[in-house]
């Protein structure tokens, strides 16, 4: 039998349920003491039956799913390869977006991935979303400073 310690708090709910069971507890009172329902302690119970006994099988089990495309390796490296700017792999202005971090990955590693998908492995990698800190070439400051003195204080009074 594995001895190992517990994962989680669950994990060891369901372990320390198990414990109890062995000791002559009854599920409802099993329930009680760990503040759970009479069903999970049930749904338990059944698992291990099921099992012939093996109490491993309250232990936590990765989440189904499919596996990350990219290595821990990579997922390291990416925030390095993202400090070194847009620019730096040929993109005009210094900004990351989704798909310019899709094309990046893909052209880095060889793994293609959906630009939504991208936003949450930044958000993952602790990179927020970016804004671009410089105006923009085709702004017309003149035309701003006018409309704000014509313009805005009609707007404005008419509200």
């Amino acid at each position: 039998m594995n001895t190992t310690k517990p994962n989680d708090w669950r994990e060891y709910r369901r372990l320390q349920a198990f414990e109890l069971r062995q000791q002559g507890w009854k599920n409802s009172q099993i329930a009680q003491a760990l503040g759970v329902s009479k069903g999970a302690v049930s749904h338990w119970f059944k698992r291990v039956d099921e099992a012939d006994g093996n109490k491993e099988v309250l232990r936590h089990r990765r989440p189904p799913g499919v596996p990350r495309k990219l290595s821990v390796d990579q997922m390291v490296e990416l925030p390095t390869l993202l400090l070194k700017g847009a620019t730096s792999f040929g993109f005009v202005g210094d900004v990351w977006t989704g798909s310019r971090v899709a094309k990046l990955i893909k052209l880095q590693y060889g793994v293609t991935y959906h630009p939504k998908h991208v936003c949450r492995l930044l958000k993952f990698l602790g990179w927020t979303p970016q804004k671009p800190i410089e105006k923009a070439s085709q702004r017309n400051e003149e035309a701003i400073e006018k409309w704000q003195q014509d313009k805005w204080p009609e707007l404005k009074k008419s509200q």
